[in-house]
């Protein structure tokens, strides 16, 4: 039984070390981040709830990881309910394997932050900004993406078409 808890304890420690930080970030936190990005920098605006949310980020995961001799920063800005945060995002991004770095934007009025990112976003979800600083590049997009777009519009970003 000692040799059972000692495993046990053992298992539940490396799974509480590969679980995420994730951190909770104001509207000014992400203007600061996307101000200093001195690299290209794709945001997803993103949600537990949200199916096509969800759907996509697996791909742009994989699209990042693709690109990261480029340098690409993929930031996953998770807009759940504050009594989501931080719990059951983190269960959440580990059951579905999201590995790229995640916030959550504890912020309640879109009518304040949305215009913040892109004066046309609506608040609607999936939303993904392209930045890149060096080249002046920024491309919003309120729509669920597919991967060869979201691959066209990341390259668009780096400078590669």
């Amino acid at each position: 039984m000692k040799r059972f808890s000692l495993v046990l304890i053992g298992l539940l420690l490396v799974i509480m070390a590969s679980a995420q930080e994730i951190r909770r970030w104001k509207i000014a936190d992400l203007e600061r981040y996307l101000e200093q990005s001195e690299t290209p920098v794709v945001v997803n605006f993103w949600a537990t709830f949200c199916k096509p949310c969800v759907e996509e980020i697996p791909w742009f995961q994989e699209i990042a990881e693709k690109y990261k001799g480029q340098k690409v920063k993929l930031l996953l800005v998770s807009l759940d309910l504050p009594f989501f945060y931080p719990a059951k995002i983190q269960a959440f991004a580990q059951k579905h394997h999201f590995n790229a770095e995640i916030v959550w934007l504890d912020e309640t009025n879109a009518d304040v932050f949305c215009p913040k990112i892109d004066p046309s976003w609506s608040g609607a979800i999936p939303a993904t900004l392209f930045l890149n600083n060096k080249t002046k590049h920024r491309k919003f997009f309120e729509t669920q993406m597919k991967a060869p777009f979201f691959e066209a519009r990341l390259k668009d970003a780096i400078g590669l078409n």
